[in-house]
């Protein structure tokens, strides 16, 4: 979604994608799955378009408008790591709806736990 937070097509379901608080690619870089330098050359997808995600938002202000995709079930998964997966994911997708309107710069999106760590193996 590089050009300018304006957005890509979805990977999955080929509609556009018009901005990073719906974007999973940009998720994903707030959690700190997609280093910086990939973000821009990174395909795209709608967050409600990668199941193994969507399904681990747990906050209620999200409401996807599709239904979620039954062969994507957290119940049959270890609950302790459920619980992790989606306490990541849900403060990921927070901080995505709230740093658009901050005026930050795109290297600090990230969530603390992920600026801190990536400033840490920066250190010499």
């Amino acid at each position: 979604m590089a050009q300018c937070d304006t957005g890509y097509f979805c990977q999955v379901c080929g509609e556009y994608v018009e901005n990073i608080f719906t974007s999973e690619l940009y998720l994903r870089f707030v959690m700190g799955y997609v280093p910086f330098k990939e973000l821009f050359a990174s395909p795209d997808a709608h967050i409600w378009c990668n199941a193994n995600l969507d399904q681990y938002i747990t906050d209620p202000a999200y409401k996807p408008p599709s239904r979620r995709d039954p062969r994507n079930n957290k119940s049959s998964l270890d609950p302790a790591l459920v619980a992790q997966r989606e306490d990541l994911t849900t403060r990921a997708w927070k901080r995505l709806q709230e740093v658009a309107g901050l005026g930050l710069p795109v290297e600090d999106y990230p969530l603390p736990e992920v600026r801190n760590a990536s400033t840490d193996s920066s250190a010499p």
